[in-house]
């Protein structure tokens, strides 16, 4: 997974239950966090930037996975337009650009 990139793009993962969608994304970067095999990145927009802020059920995790060297980006407009720039905990706030040429880079793009 070296040059893979990870997108997630809703507060959760998965159609249906908003609720379920917390507890799949959860267990994913938990598990996702306990791996030797990381990705380059994780790409957060739309409503999935509200993962990497205050109150997120997974902000440790990403911290975790983080400081094991992942690169977490987190869309600028997105965290704009839901009132969420001062809230950022963890990663770096990020253009679209950026996000573009990440996955021009990637070999591997995988979206939650």
């Amino acid at each position: 997974m070296k040059n893979t990139l990870i997108q997630i793009t809703q507060n959760g993962m998965g159609r249906g239950s908003e609720e379920l969608g917390v507890v799949l994304v959860t267990n994913y970067l938990n598990l996702l966090s306990q791996e030797d095999n990381l990705p380059h990145f994780i790409a957060f927009y739309n409503s999935g930037i509200k993962l990497v802020c205050t109150k997120s059920p997974v902000i440790d995790i990403l911290r975790n996975i983080e400081a094991k060297g992942v690169k977490l980006i987190a869309c600028k407009t997105c965290l704009n337009h839901f009132g969420l720039s001062e809230k950022m905990e963890v990663g770096i706030a990020a253009s679209m650009m950026d996000i573009i040429d990440l996955q021009k880079k990637a070999d591997k793009v995988i979206n939650l």
